[in-house]
């Protein structure tokens, strides 16, 4: 991470791109959910026409700003008192939805798969602002970090009346950082259906043991893969139906899912030997007797 001076400010930065601060609301996404945590910088890079799903319906309190604002600038929080830049957008209208239009938004269902707590039928109304993508800094977008405006639980702000010092300008992405190494890979059941691209080539070349924990029934459940993608393949299909045919995950919340590699194989290892390694696995955390495996 390069250190600039400390008198470089966003705020100034809007001024070099002929933007008006007073007409700016910088928003610092931070999910409270702590699944989407982890997924929605991911999104910014990999999604970003759900990102902007995620932007375009806020909070009664924004809303109103946001009807006066041009532009929205958005960062996202992943330090504590930092956000990094993720793009500025320019707001060109709003409609009004009920809750039935409301569920119905395009991208709205498919963030509650990743995490998203919708809004129950006792909400009256809700605003959805149309945003339009202004590319302005776009080269800076998960790269420049700022000191976020104290107090930090305050999560937006007219860029008119704060200041937003820059502390950094990293030269990669903070959104998607290079992938763990296998042995420390663990993935919830909600970051499985986003995955970085770089990520999912990667898993897709690797064959091995796997286990699934369920943290709130406190078992695992130990499989295998070495077909089509290899461990991706076999973690898809639990993205998509939250159990994979398997009897006992069945009853479990793929919301409490977590995925992660037991051993990693050479990815040319026969099926037989990828199968007895998992067998000795099974053995070894009796997940037959204690755990989730029926076989």
């Amino acid at each position: 991470m390069s250190v600039l001076p400390a008198n470089l400010d966003f705020r100034g930065m809007l001024d070099l791109a002929s933007l008006d601060p007073r007409e700016v609301v910088a928003v610092r996404h931070a999910p409270q959910q702590k699944a989407l945590r982890r997924v929605l910088p991911w999104l910014v890079v990999e999604r970003p026409e759900l990102f902007m799903a995620w932007q375009q319906i806020q909070w009664e309190k924004l809303e109103k700003a946001l009807m006066r604002a041009r532009y929205m600038a958005s960062f996202v929080g992943q330090d504590s008192g930092m956000a990094t830049f993720a793009g500025i957008s320019r707001i060109t209208g709003w409609q009004s939805l009920d809750h039935a239009a409301y569920l119905d938004f395009p991208g709205n269902r498919e963030l509650a798969d990743l995490g998203m707590d919708l809004r129950g039928p006792d909400m009256e109304h809700c605003l959805a602002f149309e945003l339009e993508e202004t590319g302005c800094f776009a080269d800076y977008v998960g790269r420049l970090v700022v000191n976020w405006p104290t107090p930090s639980r305050q999560w937006w702000r007219w860029a008119g009346n704060a200041s937003f010092p820059v502390s950094a300008i990293d030269p990669d992405s903070r959104f998607v950082r290079a992938m763990p190494e296998w042995s420390d890979l663990i993935l919830s059941w909600y970051e499985l259906q986003s995955l970085p691209a770089s990520w999912i080539s990667a898993l897709a070349q690797w064959r091995g043991v796997y286990l699934i924990h369920d943290v709130e029934r406190r078992a695992g459940y130990v499989g295998s893969a070495y077909g089509e993608d290899n461990i991706l393949g076999r973690w898809r299909g639990y993205a998509r139906t939250g159990h994979g045919g398997n009897v006992a995950l069945r009853q479990s919340n793929p919301a409490n899912l977590r995925f992660s590699i037991l051993q990693r194989t050479s990815p040319d290892l026969e099926p037989a030997d990828v199968i007895a390694l998992e067998a000795s696995w099974k053995n070894r955390l009796h997940t037959r007797e204690a755990g989730l495996n029926r076989n």
